[in-house]
């Protein structure tokens, strides 16, 4: 696939409404390259903090399990009366997974950019969890660890270190971004101890949406080869790559990002 700069795209035909989900520890701040670019183009674009990231008001300790940290993103697809493209990058995979279980009827494709993706055969961790035993590094460097929630149900937390965000998720992008994220970041989890406990995903639900994942060849945190297994596991409709993308795509290369997105909804919607 040929790319293109955003600037000398044209305008689609099939404009789509984009609802962007974004990755542990970070917030609807991340795609702020990505918006208007995609608006540009004459597309709809919302970006959304899940609970207790970017500007959501609540903290960590106050987010009990997985479904409310993406509670934000359920509200917002039951508030809705029109077909969305969902956008989850990283662990915002889940999420959009969630959203796609509970309104499948709302959603005319699913995209997992370098994401997680999980399907309907294992429980909701299940590459989560084999992602941890095959790449440990997540434990490495200056990331920092710790535990929130209840004595009766006990969470753990992370918040990424600088070293470790220039090493694994932003060594392709500019020194400016990379500042950025280490002043804008938050604590999260990746809710683990909860999906290890959570039924499968649907067949009816998540798995009648149709789906595409955006694989970063370059990802450091999340291997091209991992992503490949993760979506023809599957059962993706298509996969695009990103030639050149590190794990954070819209600081890296947000045109190819913009141009694979446009493509989908010219293809999909």
């Amino acid at each position: 696939m040929v790319l293109s700069d955003t600037s000398e795209m044209e305008k689609n035909e099939q404009n789509s409404h984009f609802v962007m989900v974004h990755g542990v520890c970070h917030g609807a701040w991340c795609w702020y390259k990505v918006k208007p670019r995609l608006e540009s183009l004459g597309h709809k674009v919302t970006v959304l903090d899940l609970s207790a990231s970017g500007l959501n008001r609540k903290m960590l300790d106050q987010v009990g399990s997985f479904r409310e940290y993406s509670e934000p993103l359920l509200q917002f697809m039951a508030s809705i009366d029109e077909k969305v493209i969902l956008v989850g990058h990283s662990f915002g995979g889940m999420s959009i997974a969630l959203a796609a279980d509970n309104y499948p009827e709302k959603i005319s494709m699913a995209v997992f950019v370098t994401a997680l993706m999980p399907d309907t055969e294992h429980r909701p961790s299940y590459f989560l969890e084999q992602w941890q035993v095959r790449f440990p590094q997540l434990a490495s460097l200056d990331s920092e660890f710790g535990s929130f929630g209840s004595t009766e149900k006990p969470q753990k937390s992370l918040l990424f270190g600088p070293k470790f965000l220039a090493t694994y998720l932003y060594q392709l992008c500019s020194t400016d971004d990379l500042s950025l994220t280490t002043i804008l970041t938050r604590p999260s989890s990746v809710f683990q101890e909860d999906l290890e406990m959570a039924e499968k995903l649907s067949n009816e639900g998540y798995g009648s949406v149709k789906r595409v994942y955006i694989v970063c060849n370059d990802d450091m945190l999340c291997v091209k080869d991992y992503q490949r297994l993760m979506a023809e596991n599957g059962g993706v409709n298509e996969i695009m790559e990103i030639k050149g993308a590190d794990h954070m795509p819209m600081f890296s290369k947000p045109d190819e990002l913009c141009q694979c997105l446009s493509e989908i909804s010219n293809k999909y919607n």
